[in-house]
């Protein structure tokens, strides 16, 4: 291999053919033939090292096959002998943001901007990097720069309503994903059916959001998104029937998903199935220590009137989640329905002691002073 001081007297006829090379290592590429693309690159190195387009074109082939450690070491040996190059600066950053090193993706997109300051796939992919390290106002500005040269960017519209659902600005997501299914009528994703139908859940308008994960299981039927979507909606309308026919089609496909067993296990307590909701609640346990799995059985347990296992049950959940209101509320009306009216009282002191207020424990304190 000739070094870059012997390049300068190359022939017309070797930068002819170096010419002739690139176009058709490009165009492997392109057809995603990549061992043949890295070949015909190599020989343009084996005569002109520094070649600039050989060297992105292998750093863009290792990083069309994911060896992105690789594909780095051709960008920085390209940038090496020309700073500054673009393409070799657009890859590298792509590198580093697949491989999570977000911070050092966003140093060298900063430095391509200073070359280019308006290119919108890069920008986009600047605001996607500050989103994914939390950088609200820098994210936004990059988002909205884009939106002011290309009105309906989809990048932009979809990269704004993740960054405020991130930031639990529900409604203002909403407004950039209603935007961009808008633009794109029936050619909408997917994933901005589930994300606009996630909205109007958070936000608990849950009638509003069916629409969209049923669209969503129409185009792909058995879509984990949809189905979740659609079982967690009926589950907020206080529908546990129909919220059911979602989990169950879940658990179909992942029979040991130990969140959706323990969902399951809840609509069939509040359907009074207790001997069904248990049979969920140990399932979902057989697989992992799940709180709302042990929460359940205590539920059962109180509701069979075994107030003792009840309580051995939400005193085992205090120890992992001593703030949590509902465990000493539950325990305080055990303690109550055995009539021990005084630790019941205690264990509402415990959680009021606490320093955290909390109007239902507080007017039931007051209700259990009466009875004493």
């Amino acid at each position: 291999m000739k070094s870059p001081e012997e390049q300068s007297d190359l022939t017309q006829e070797q930068l002819n053919e170096i010419s002739e090379l690139s176009k058709q290592g490009y165009q492997l590429l392109k057809e995603s033939l990549t061992h043949r693309a890295i070949e015909i690159f190599n020989k343009i190195i084996d005569m002109q090292p520094d070649n600039n387009y050989a060297l992105v074109g292998i750093g863009d082939t290792c990083r069309k096959e994911k060896r992105y450690k690789e594909a780095i070491e051709y960008y920085r040996d390209c940038l090496r002998y020309h700073p500054g190059n673009n393409y070799a600066l657009f890859g590298l950053a792509d590198c580093h943001k697949a491989l999570g090193q977000f911070n050092r993706a966003i140093e060298i997109w900063e430095e391509y901007l200073k070359h280019d300051n308006k290119n919108v796939t890069v920008l986009t992919r600047i605001a996607d990097a500050y989103r994914k390290v939390r950088n609200f106002p820098r994210s936004r500005d990059l988002y909205l720069r884009v939106l002011e040269m290309e009105q309906n960017n989809s990048y932009a519209l979809i990269g704004l309503g993740h960054l405020h659902y991130d930031f639990k600005e529900y409604e203002k997501a909403l407004k950039y994903w209603k935007r961009m299914e808008e633009h794109v009528g029936n050619h909408v994703d997917i994933r901005v059916l589930t994300s606009i139908g996630n909205c109007f859940r958070k936000l608990k308008t849950f009638k509003s959001g069916i629409p969209y994960f049923e669209k969503a299981l129409s185009m792909q039927p058995g879509n984990f998104y949809a189905l979740f979507g659609l079982a967690d909606c009926y589950r907020g309308m206080n529908q546990p029937e129909q919220s059911l026919v979602y989990w169950n089609q879940i658990l179909d496909r992942d029979p040991e998903n130990k969140v959706i067993l323990t969902r399951a296990g809840d609509a069939y307590r509040n359907l009074d199935d207790l001997e069904k909701a248990a049979q969920y609640y140990h399932d979902a346990l057989e697989i992992e220590y799940d709180i709302y799995a042990v929460m359940g059985l205590a539920l059962i347990a109180k509701t069979h009137g075994e107030y003792e296992k009840a309580l051995t049950y939400l005193m085992e959940l205090m120890d992992k989640e001593p703030n949590n209101h509902r465990l000493y509320m539950e325990a305080a009306e055990c303690h109550e329905k055995q009539g021990n009216i005084s630790a019941a009282v205690d264990m509402v002191s415990r959680f009021l002691s606490l320093g955290i207020h909390n109007e239902r424990l507080t007017a039931y304190a007051e209700k259990l002073q009466e009875l004493i």
